[in-house]
């Protein structure tokens, strides 16, 4: 059972809800902790193959939750957040399957990074993004000045980073930190059917695919052949290797089973 997350399942897509809406999703110990047990679920699961990760009532998230700093109480005298949070964006880029974060609402510092950390982004037209760590005079610290850069460009990342200045989902899209808006109605449905589409793809190669593309900027081009190689002895071995060779011959859409 969670305190601060909803868990749902539709068929083969996994859905991680924040669900702290009297704190706009804001990212305290307790649903940090609980985020991270979720993702270790999320990734042991076979039968789930995509995954949405999203925020209830009106946030994807705040970021972190400063009030909580300043609380004399802390029920986590040994644990530190910070590094908690750090471990919880890097959970969400390793996920072996594809993550999407359905943003509907504020995306802010750490709940940002988080969104980041994420595969890919869709947006309702009300969606709102601050990189507000220069805001209170601190840097970035939860992975962003690693994501942001790679996915909309290193002059628009220190731009947003630099001014803290709000970027409308409109905003957003223009500088490919989203991938898709929709209107607040229609984000649902958008989101699941992206979703659905992955789900239904050949799992281990999309997961080796991420695994790639995820870390080739450690190696040389050579290097990278090699690793290709490598996954592509796992993915040979699969029945969805198989059923897509079988579909090609017959001339048939393929029909994966992640398996």
């Amino acid at each position: 059972m969670y305190k601060f997350l909803e868990i749902e399942r539709h068929d083969a897509v996994g859905v991680i809800a924040l669900n702290r809406p009297q704190a706009r999703n804001a990212l305290g110990m307790g649903i940090t902790i609980e985020l991270r047990r979720a993702l270790r679920e999320a990734a042991a699961d076979t039968t789930m193959r995509a995954l949405i990760l999203t925020g209830r009532g009106g946030a994807f998230s705040a970021g972190a939750d400063v009030k909580e700093w300043a609380s004399e109480e802390n029920p986590w005298p040994d644990m530190n957040w910070v590094e908690e949070s750090l471990r919880l964006v890097q959970q969400v880029h390793d996920m072996p399957k594809p993550v999407i974060a359905m943003i509907d609402g504020a995306a802010v510092g750490a709940g940002l990074d988080m969104a980041l950390a994420c595969d890919f982004r869709y947006a309702s037209a009300r969606a709102k993004f601050i990189c507000s760590y220069t805001n209170v005079g601190f840097n970035p610290d939860c992975g962003g000045t690693w994501l942001m850069p790679r996915i909309i460009g290193l002059e628009a990342a220190k731009r947003f980073a630099y001014t803290g200045e709000l970027w409308t989902a409109e905003i957003a899209l223009k500088n490919r930190l989203v991938s898709h808006v929709s209107d607040p109605d229609a984000l649902w449905d958008d989101t699941l059917a992206f979703a659905q589409l992955l789900a239904s793809g050949p799992t281990v190669a999309i997961a080796q695919a991420k695994k790639l593309m995820n870390t080739a900027h450690l190696r040389s081009l050579s290097d990278q052949q090699l690793e290709e190689a490598a996954a592509g002895k796992i993915c040979g071995q699969t029945q969805d290797h198989k059923e897509g060779l079988a579909a090609a011959n017959e001339r048939r859409a393929p029909r994966f089973t992640g398996a």
